[in-house]
């Protein structure tokens, strides 16, 4: 069972559609940032043209020209990123159905893509999102369900973590959740859900390349969930913690404040 996978070709193009997701995740701040930026500048050349060419010239309208010149900025960006985004996407998947993939279930043939810390990280927020207990949250986590394999009965406990990526203990979760999906493959040929831009925003579940910042990124992330059940079960004070658990919280604890620098 490979834990860390070593990319073929078309391990690279499914990091590249995962990367793709990854920037259009940014776009919404990057137009946002654009549109106001051209709001200041529009707003300040308004007021600038009044010692020059007076106000008659915008009357009424002056204190809609950055407004509407800011619209039609972030407007303009947001639809060239996403047209650029959109064939960036088309040809991929063109190519990934091409080598016998289906772009949008990428754990339709198992897990084999997916780096263990990555695994970590989308089963931490499987058993966030089952701590939440709301309707929008269970939804979400039934996704996990029948997209990984993820069950409540896993041998994974989150707050403080028992599993760590390229272990054993790993090892035997993956053949766990590829188990699963198999058998619901062959029980009654159910597909995989598919996945898109949406989930992606929303839990990163495409397959992510694990280099040295992205890898750092994701274990910051699972030990912040960690560290979060860890509050949410057992209080801000780890002497609620029990004292078979209190060693891995504690080093949790560490390990997320050193990785964020403090």
């Amino acid at each position: 069972m490979r834990s860390s996978p070593t990319p073929d070709e078309t391990f690279v193009l499914w990091y590249e559609l995962g990367n793709l997701y990854e920037g259009a995740a940014n776009d919404a701040r990057r137009v946002f940032e654009w549109g106001f930026a051209v709001v200041c500048v529009s707003a300040a050349l308004v007021l600038l043209s009044a010692p020059l060419f007076g106000t008659s010239w915008a009357g009424p309208l002056a204190p809609a020209i950055p407004v509407v010149a800011g619209l039609l900025a972030a407007g303009g960006s947001f639809a060239w990123r996403r047209a650029r985004f959109l064939k960036k996407r088309n040809t991929l998947r063109l190519v990934l159905a091409k080598a016998g993939e289906d772009a949008d279930r990428p754990t339709a043939g198992g897990l084999g893509k997916y780096y263990d810390a990555q695994l970590v990280l989308l089963r931490s927020e499987y058993e966030y999102l089952r701590s939440l207990g709301n309707r929008r949250a269970l939804r979400s986590a039934r996704l996990f369900e029948e997209a990984f394999g993820f069950t409540p009965e896993d041998r994974f406990e989150c707050g403080p973590l028992n599993v760590r990526p390229d272990t054993q203990e790993m090892r035997a979760l993956r053949e766990r959740w590829e188990g699963r999906l198999a058998a619901r493959r062959m029980a009654g040929g159910e597909a995989a859900p598919p996945l898109g831009l949406r989930e992606d925003l929303a839990y990163s579940v495409f397959p992510q390349e694990m280099t040295i910042p992205s890898e750092l990124a994701t274990r910051s992330a699972y030990l912040k969930v960690s560290c979060d059940l860890s509050r949410k079960r057992y209080g801000r004070s780890l002497l609620g913690v029990p004292e078979e658990m209190r060693y891995r919280a504690e080093k949790d604890l560490r390990e997320y404040q050193a990785l964020l620098g403090k």
